[in-house]
């Protein structure tokens, strides 16, 4: 199940206006990028924040998070979006040197500080009763379900869920890899749509 006790914009004229607000931030580059990533991805901020370039896998465009570093201690793999590869490419100008896509600004040996995205959402206005750096997940899985008839099993496994398969196994990282690609894809066209204000369908399919 989503981690539903942390605060989230699940609305889409509200994630439509704080995207806007992301995009015009104007802190350090490496948090503006993160901010930028987290909804695309929506993976929890430990992983996010603790990526590494050597998990970037440019030629399938995947990013492939170590069990290591994962709440179930399983293999991760993220599909990357053409707006993901995007953005990383604009960070690897700036930080492709060092071992973090986000190194703390402090010193390249150590990824940027767990309160980071926090802090970043505050400065913008938004309160931790409001919004989280954990957030985008329950975002993502909302909207994914409620507004664009996405798979539940497909979203539940992208969010790194439990998920069995017919016969009770759980899938493994790979698991419906062409559809989940797909989905991430429509899912970054989407964020794309409602942050450029284009009209936006409210939850349970009701029009704006």
């Amino acid at each position: 199940m989503p981690e539903a006790h942390y605060a989230a914009i699940t609305d889409p004229k509200q994630v439509a206006e704080l995207l806007r607000a992301i995009y015009v931030y104007t802190g350090h580059p490496y948090a503006t990028a993160a901010l930028k990533l987290a909804p695309m991805l929506f993976q929890r901020p430990g992983e996010l924040r603790s990526m590494k370039w050597v998990e970037i896998d440019w030629d399938k465009a995947e990013w492939n998070i170590p069990a290591r570093k994962m709440k179930m201690k399983r293999d991760h793999l993220v599909p990357l979006s053409t707006q993901a590869l995007e953005l990383l490419r604009g960070i690897q100008a700036i930080s492709g040197h060092t071992k973090y896509v986000f190194p703390s600004v402090r010193t390249d040996a150590r990824c940027m500080s767990d309160n980071t995205i926090n802090v970043a959402l505050r400065s913008m206005g938004y309160p931790k009763e409001v919004m989280t750096g954990h957030g985008f997940r329950a975002m993502a899985r909302t909207i994914m379900d409620e507004v664009l008839d996405e798979r539940i099993d497909l979203i539940e496994h992208q969010l790194a869920h439990a998920v069995k398969d017919p016969n009770g196994r759980a899938y493994n990282r790979t698991a419906h890899l062409p559809a989940r690609r797909n989905m991430m894809q429509r899912w970054s066209d989407y964020l794309g749509t409602l942050r450029a204000g284009a009209e936006v369908i409210h939850l349970h399919g009701k029009a704006k």
